[in-house]
């Protein structure tokens, strides 16, 4: 995610089994990078995902313009900057 300066925090808390919170401690393991990571982890998952989505719907309505086509309208851009 991003980093850097003006990031700002927030506190997202979790209940656990209190069996886990002993091993956690037992071993030494800080939850908080790990819970971090799952949650950036799941974000861009679901980001990915609706970008795939978004994509497969463009990919649809614009099946109809063949690739000539396409390769015109490239050519004009191109010729008018």
């Amino acid at each position: 995610m991003t980093k850097g300066v003006g990031v700002g925090y927030v506190t997202v808390s979790a209940k656990i089994p209190r069996r886990l919170k002993e091993l956690l401690d037992r071993y030494g393991i800080k939850p908080g990078p790990i819970i971090r990571r799952a949650l950036e982890e799941e974000v861009r998952r679901r980001v990915l995902s609706e970008l795939e989505e978004r994509a497969r719907e463009l990919s649809e309505r614009l099946s109809h313009i063949s690739d000539e086509e396409v390769a015109s309208l490239i050519r004009e851009d191109r010729e008018r900057r």
